[in-house]
């Protein structure tokens, strides 16, 4: 019997997640958990209290659609007094523009990819759907039969009821004013307000290395103090507010969103008079059981809403209905994005029995909504003869990137961020939570919500603005998935900026950092170059000239600017052991030997991938992936082991190509040859003037060398690479021929191809793994982890064809895997794309179908790599 007492947990915030988190939670076992609220546990005034509760499950993000789809759900399980938490009537999404209806298309395959039952019906249909909708202003729509409402505030009360049934305890009216750690407490906050509130605490926290030794022991209230072992921040736009008081950044912008209700419409009423419907074209008014029959949905007194869900996204509406349970009049409830962005100072905002209405809700400001209102009249005609009735600004949260924050500070151990979660998405985020703190990690793989995944120069208030306020602007847009922000750039550059710009690049960007993806002067390269045609899709953010500095590499030399890459420094006594211990493969080799090896997590799934070079008894160089990388290895590194971010300090080019040995050498005093300087080897050296370390891999699958200096001589380094290898025609090259080439040679990218959720063997990377060298983490997982999926190499059969990535790859004409990475292969002259399929299909000459916005598009799964499999270019 296990007598280890239950961990306690401290919850700031009764809103959706934070139910959602005391839910999940005592479910696991974890008893000892209490939820802080300032308001009233009925409708506490946060996001929750107003959330019109739209669910739409697809995204391109296979997170948040997992997320979604969990909430889905559940909340279709949770019924209060006989009344259902979720209304599954569906969604339409109409286009009333070509480019809207082509990314609608685009949409219903990612709902494919990702599990999402959904159709494109035409403009009758949607009339069908949604009778208020004029079919004539519309091209198309997208219809999901189980998207819906969720009615957060029901579903906050059962699962309240639950956790309480398993021993949680809820307490509202106490507001937050510190957070203890060991050694002292948070100072205390100003006025409170729901889910907690107060005035800032220590400074944020967000890089660095060894992390903080503070533990969380507790919360302060205005009506005593919380013992914990864990406190978890879900206080919704009040975020940045709690963590300032545990000396935790939290990059969230609270900004306002107009929802308006129209006066009472005659023609929709809750009688079955036409209007009333469900989503599949039933009516709901006839049935006197009190449910739906089927699918969980209230029906009768109880029917709010059985229409779908409609999203006008050209416009930036959404629309959805407020039927009268007793038969009267309904009203259509309108949202819209179109306006100015409009922040919000968490620490200004009321305590809930100082605002007006609620603390979430402030006044509406009609001349905002005004245009809102003539498109959803042009849309809607029954609306031109009635007006807006209630209207008012709800304020919820926005990050950097639009995803939510997940995880625990290294700042304050024991200090959880649950927060910038939507209603749809808060199921989902809310397990993934509770499955992170009683298991170690989540089940679905959180990298792109974890919140450790910026950059410190991603952190600043300004920053956070500026992409909070392009986030919210861009809810409904069509985003292309390489298209850049536009500010505030440039932000990150490295040291050969200035001669990129001279050559013309390409700029976009990632990480803040500004990345060459071609460059105009090797315009003329391309001319000449039978490429096939691209569509106006894929033709975005794209360029012949990158097959022309894809093929320059392969045939002469070319300089990459590599620097955006993670490098972290290892240094210290029981360095080595230690990475062996993280790490899957043998890094136990001698000074100047380079390993590509895994971080696993516990169940051995593929938490993230390194390269590993030895430069001392106990000094290393890792490329790593993200800044979460370097959390993960600082929580776990024993005393003595120290560990730092080094990329901002340094920069790196990629010198690859046939003719690399010929430009570096005359410049070195070191041994360039294969013999003195071998594949996966390291050195420390000279080019020029300028002291660097080379590592001889190639992610481009020829000849070369990654060379490292400080950033304040990396232009000269560029400089002297440059001027030497004039005679041997070197060029510049972009991120597009690099992601072309690494594919052909086969090779994976974290992030896109693998995640925590396969394993190296389902990943085709298990040749870094080594269970025979000793203990690791995750070494014993892996030989209990099952595999029913396989990463393939695709090519397309028909040598014009194109993908982009995240397609649905049809099995025997079922939807059975997705698109990871895609790319032209110039050197093999067909498209590559790299999917996850069954393990059935995962056969050299399997033929499969990839649909690219409604197409099919043939493929057949390839031996790789598909180029030089011998690796003879690589190795000479």
């Amino acid at each position: 019997m296990n007598n280890t007492p239950a961990p306690r947990v401290v919850i700031v915030g009764a809103g959706i997640v934070g139910c959602a988190l005391a839910d999940e939670l005592t479910a696991r076992g974890w008893t000892e958990v209490t939820v802080l609220e300032q308001g009233p546990l009925a409708a506490p005034g946060g996001s929750t209290s107003h959330a019109p509760g739209l669910v739409f499950r697809t995204s391109p993000s296979k997170t948040l659609t997992a997320y979604a789809t969990y909430t889905v759900e559940k909340f279709r399980s949770l019924r209060v007094d006989g009344r259902s938490c979720f209304l599954p009537v569906g969604g339409l999404e109409v286009a009333t523009t070509e480019a809207r209806w082509s990314d609608l298309h685009r949409k219903a395959g990612l709902a494919a990819s990702w599990g999402v039952e959904g159709e494109l019906v035409g403009p009758a249909r949607c009339a069908e759907l949604f009778p208020m909708l004029d079919p004539a202003t519309v091209l198309g729509g997208f219809h999901t039969p189980g998207d819906g409402l969720a009615r957060a505030v029901l579903a906050c009360h059962a699962m309240i009821a639950r956790a309480q049934r398993r021993g949680a305890r809820f307490l509202e009216r106490h507001t937050v004013i510190g957070i203890e750690r060991e050694g002292g407490a948070g100072g205390p906050g100003g006025p409170g307000s729901s889910g907690g509130a107060g005035g800032p605490g220590g400074p944020g926290s967000s890089g660095g290395a060894g992390g903080s030794g503070d533990r969380v022991t507790g919360v302060v209230t205005d009506k005593g103090t919380f013992p914990a072992d864990h406190v978890v921040s879900a206080a919704g736009f009040w975020g940045p507010v709690i963590g300032a008081m545990a000396g935790v950044d939290v990059p969230l912008l609270p900004l306002a969103h107009q929802y308006a209700t129209t006066a009472p419409l005659g023609r929709l009423r809750g009688g079955g008079d036409g209007l009333l419907g469900g989503s599949d074209g039933s009516d709901y008014s006839d049935r006197a059981d009190g449910t739906d029959g089927t699918d969980g949905t209230d029906a009768g007194a109880f029917a709010e809403a059985v229409r779908p869900i409609l999203r006008h996204q050209d416009h930036d509406l959404y629309f959805r209905e407020h039927l009268d349970p007793a038969g009267g009049p309904g009203r259509i409830g309108i949202g819209t994005y179109a306006h100015r962005p409009l922040p919000v100072d968490p620490r200004s905002v009321p305590a809930y029995d100082d605002a007006p209405v609620m603390p979430s809700s402030l006044p509406f400001t009609e001349d905002d909504f005004a245009p809102s209102w003539a498109e959803s009249a042009r849309m809607l005609p029954d609306l031109a003869e009635s007006r807006v009735e209630d209207g008012f600004n709800g304020v919820f949260s926005f990050t950097p990137d639009g995803m939510p924050l997940l995880g625990e500070s290294r700042a304050l151990r024991g200090f959880w961020l649950a927060e910038a979660v939507w209603v749809t998405h808060s199921a989902g985020a809310a397990r993934a939570v509770a499955e992170w703190m009683t298991e170690g990690r989540p089940s679905v793989d959180p990298h792109e919500c974890d919140l450790h995944r910026f950059e410190d120069a991603q952190r600043s208030p300004a920053y956070v603005r500026d992409r909070g306020e392009r986030a919210f602007t861009e809810v409904y847009d069509v985003i292309h998935p390489l298209q850049p922000p536009e500010r505030p750039r440039p932000l990150r550059t490295s040291p050969f900026y200035p001669r990129q710009c001279e050559l013309g690049a390409y700029f976009l960007e990632s990480g803040g950092w500004e990345r060459p993806h071609w460059y105009e002067a090797n315009a003329a390269l391309a001319q000449g170059l039978a490429l096939p045609e691209r569509d106006s899709w894929s033709a975005q953010h794209w360029s012949p000239i990158a097959a022309a500095e894809a093929l320059a590499t392969r045939e002469r030399v070319a300089l990459y600017d590599m620097t955006p890459l993670r490098r972290l420094e290892v240094t210290g006594p029981g360095s080595l052991d230690f990475l062996q211990r993280m790490t899957s493969n043998n890094l136990k080799k001698r000074v100047g030997s380079v390993t590509y090896t895994l971080l696993l997590d516990e169940t051995g799934g593929i938490r993230s991938d390194l390269t590993a070079a030895r430069l001392g008894p106990e000094r290393w160089q890792l490329g790593a992936n993200t800044p979460s990388d370097l959390d993960w290895l600082v929580r776990r590194a024993p005393e003595g082991v120290h560990i730092r971010d080094i990329t901002s300090g340094t920069c790196c080019v990629g010198v690859w190509g046939p003719l690399a040995r010929e430009l570096v050498q005359p410049l070195s005093p070191g041994d360039f040859s294969h013999e003195a300087f071998g594949f996966f080897k390291a050195r420390e050296t000279y080019v020029g003037h300028v002291p660097v370390t080379a590592l001889r891999v190639s992610y481009v699958g020829e000849l070369g060398w990654e060379l490292y200096a400080s950033a304040d001589v990396g232009l000269r380094l560029w400089d002297t690479l440059w001027d030497a290898g004039r005679r041997l025609g070197v060029v510049a090259a972009g991120r597009s021929a690099f992601n072309s080439l690494r594919l052909e040679k086969g090779y994976r990218a974290w992030g896109a191809d693998m995640t925590a959720e396969h394993s190296p063997y389902e990943a085709g990377v298990g040749f870094a793994v080594r269970p025979g060298k000793g203990e690791f983490l995750g070494r014993d997982a892996l030989a209990l982890r099952p595999s029913a999926r396989q990463l393939v190499c695709l090519t397309l059969d028909d040598p014009g064809a194109v993908v982009m990535g995240s397609e649905p790859v049809y099995v025997d004409g079922v939807a059975s895997g997705y698109v990871t990475s895609a790319s032209y292969g110039y050197s093999v002259g067909c498209c590559i794309a790299y999917a996850w399929v069954p393990e059935f299909a995962a056969s050299p000459g399997t033929g499969v179908y990839i649909e690219y916005f409604g197409e099919k598009v043939s493929a057949t799964v390839a031996v790789e790599p598909l180029f030089d499999p011998e690796m003879a270019r690589i190795r000479r």
